[in-house]
């Protein structure tokens, strides 16, 4: 069994080569710089992860974690397009760089190339990894569409919210761990046990991020505090706030979710504290660590295959970065 970190290395060191041609240079060196920028590759080695869980890595594992890694990238060329995002990774965006009209097409090339990646599996696997690919890309963007449709809206529900994230964000985790486990050679019971317990560590991730972003670190995290206050965004911590708030604190967060002033972040951030909307987050993330726990905690096979998955599941959730 490899531990997350090994498997990292070994996906990088194999992802880091060409996988577009030279020409037209004006499309696809847009698409080799951004690719260059890095990642977490999270998504990728759970993938690697799941296979392994049940099984000796296949090639075609290999193969189906560049595929994720390559529509993960194509799904953030797009978002920074749709949020006008001027820097990713700390670095320009795609369309910032080299234009809009060329970063639609370089994200629409990035995911042609990563179904011809999965085109290179075996027959006895395409079938059902090519179904489970397609759905979840399908989600991910209805996902990205409910984000959009949101920030038109004054009021989001928690069930709405919850809804997005899970589309947006951890159906691709699931499905990538699902992906890997159905390579492996697992059976319909442990390979849905295994998608039920990434889907519900995605949902702890999202809580995580959005509870970093406003009460995190900066220095650790990465960010400037409070970026999702200032764009507004309907994260679990506002609407928890809005639905628990009283009526003058819901009056003054109204007013500053309207405004611009330069202590926005901190009054608003008040109003969470004086929710306890920041104990309320961390008891949310817990909850759902927990059902993901459990799914993992179904799947029959020897508890020390577990170990590496459970070992990176912790870190996620408890990261502070």
């Amino acid at each position: 069994m490899h531990s997350f970190k090994e498997l990292t290395i070994e996906f990088s060191r194999r992802f880091n080569t060409p996988h577009f041609p030279k020409y037209p240079e004006s499309l696809y060196a847009a698409n080799d710089y951004f690719l260059g920028l890095g990642g977490k590759r999270i998504r990728p080695v759970m993938c690697l992860m799941g296979n392994e869980l049940f099984n000796d890595i296949h090639e075609d594992a290999w193969q189906v974690a560049t595929a994720i890694e390559l529509f993960h990238n194509f799904t953030l060329i797009h978002d920074d397009i749709m949020d006008a995002a001027p820097r990713r990774r700390g670095f320009e965006t795609v369309h910032q760089k080299y234009g809009a009209s060329t970063a639609l097409l370089a994200g629409d090339v990035m995911l042609v190339v990563a179904y011809e990646y999965l085109n290179k599996i075996s027959s006895s696997h395409l079938k059902p990894i090519i179904n489970l690919f397609s759905k979840t890309a399908r989600e991910v963007c209805e996902g990205q569409q409910l984000d959009m449709d949101f920030e038109k809206l004054s009021t989001v529900s928690p069930g709405e919210y919850l809804k997005m994230i899970e589309l947006k964000t951890s159906v691709l985790l699931a499905a990538s761990l699902k992906m890997g486990a159905i390579i492996g050679g697992a059976g319909d019971g442990n390979s849905d046990h295994l998608y039920e317990f990434g889907k519900n560590l995605g949902i702890a991730f999202q809580i995580q991020d959005d509870y970093l972003d406003a009460f995190g670190d900066p220095e650790k995290f990465g960010k400037t505090a409070g970026g999702d206050i200032r764009q507004n965004k309907k994260t679990f911590l506002l609407i928890h706030a809005l639905r628990t708030a009283t009526g003058s604190q819901q009056q003054e967060l109204h007013a500053l979710l309207n405004s611009d002033s330069n202590d926005k972040v901190e009054r608003v951030l008040k109003i969470f504290r004086d929710c306890n909307v920041d104990e309320w987050a961390r008891q949310l993330k817990q909850q759902y660590f927990d059902k993901a726990l459990f799914h993992i905690e179904e799947i029959a096979v020897l508890s020390s295959r577990k170990k590496p998955l459970l070992e990176i599941a912790e870190f996620l959730i408890q990261r502070d970065y």
